[in-house]
């Protein structure tokens, strides 16, 4: 899995997001996440209503897909689900903009996802910790640590396997994003 430099890390790129035919789960259980969470800020009755009707409109694109993504997360935009098969993503996780996630993918507590983060098949991240901007992380690896920005991690417990020159990566010290929170 090589990862397109030309992606921002901070910039989403809404059109990933699009849905392009009729039978597209991954943009339309994202839509569903966007939607509710768009009705819930507008509020009164309308806004409760639609709501209802996205969070109904959410089970059942997560029953297609036996995926579980939290109606309340915060999801950068430009978010690529290409296989949304069976990924679980805990209700305080983050997901930074123009991430890619693969199918069977889990995201256990706490975890902060930087932009343009290209997370493989199987691969588990067990929170709390903070994966930097413009990372990739291989297929079934297990993240156990904070992941630094530009640089490719992979294996059981996943370890830095090469790093790279990261256009747009953290300008902070340690590259990485702020660490999320830990209160339930």
């Amino acid at each position: 899995m090589e990862q397109d430099m030309n992606v921002s890390a901070t910039d989403p790129d809404w059109t990933r997001e699009a849905i392009r035919r009729f039978w597209d789960p991954g943009p339309k259980l994202l839509r569903t996440i966007r939607r509710y969470q768009a009705a819930r800020a507008r509020g009164g009755l309308f806004g409760w209503l639609a709501s209802k009707y996205w969070a109904l409109v959410h089970r059942v694109w997560s029953v297609i897909t036996q995926s579980e993504i939290h109606l309340q997360m915060q999801i950068g935009g430009g978010l690529l689900l290409p296989h949304p098969t069976g990924i679980i993503l805990h209700p305080d996780a983050r997901i930074g903009p123009n991430c890619l996630i693969f199918q069977q993918v889990t995201l256990a507590n706490a975890v902060n996802v930087g932009g343009h983060v290209d997370i493989g098949a199987g691969a588990k991240l067990m929170g709390p910790l903070r994966v930097g901007d413009n990372v990739v992380i291989g297929a079934n690896a297990v993240v156990t640590g904070d992941v630094p920005s530009g640089v490719t991690v992979a294996g059981v417990p996943a370890r830095v396997i090469s790093q790279g020159a990261s256009k747009g990566a953290s300008s902070k010290k340690d590259g990485l994003p702020p660490r999320p929170s830990t209160q339930s």
